[in-house]
């Protein structure tokens, strides 16, 4: 089940986030580039559960994925050579979509981002966006499978805290 994040979804959230940060510590090369306690924390959590856009899959009555949906373009996403074009509020992004890492390979990221595109249809938006990181090779695979259209990358400096090459993404809906 995809449902609205509560607030005693957070612990379980952030522990995802912890589980994923745990994994990245044993590769060699990052697949997140995340940095701990500074991206993702719970108050990254907590701010897109306040502003009702952090949805959580449940199964079997255990949190075992998340993402937070917004029409949220980071300022370089001006710098993309997007092939569709929409006003802003016809846009749709997938942000820190993630899966507890002893559930991948199950389907379960396809689950959410399935939900994500029929619930920004539900909204009336016509595009979704979204960025992953250049190392990311699972998500830089899963995506064009998905019908996405790798759309460009670019140099971010997400909130003054990672500087990273994120790939772009994009789909009509």
């Amino acid at each position: 089940m995809i449902r609205l994040a509560r607030d005693t979804d957070l612990d379980s959230i952030t522990q995802i986030y912890e589980e994923i940060l745990d994994q990245e510590d044993t590769r060699p090369a990052s697949y997140t580039n995340w940095q701990r306690g500074r991206y993702p924390t719970r108050d990254t959590a907590h701010q897109a559960l306040k502003e009702g856009t952090l949805w959580v899959l449940e199964e079997e009555g255990a949190v075992c994925g998340c993402v937070n949906l917004n029409g949220i373009q980071l300022p370089e996403y001006s710098q993309i050579p997007w092939s569709i074009s929409a006003a802003p509020d016809e846009v749709g992004v997938i942000h820190t979509l993630v899966i507890r890492p002893r559930l991948s390979g199950q389907g379960l990221a396809r689950k959410l981002v399935d939900f994500c595109e029929a619930e920004l249809r539900r909204q009336g938006k016509r595009v979704v966006r979204l960025d992953t990181y250049e190392g990311n090779h699972p998500a830089n695979a899963m995506y064009p499978r998905l019908g996405y259209r790798f759309a460009g990358a670019t140099e971010f400096f997400f909130q003054n805290l990672i500087h990273e090459v994120l790939n772009c993404y994009e789909k009509a809906l």
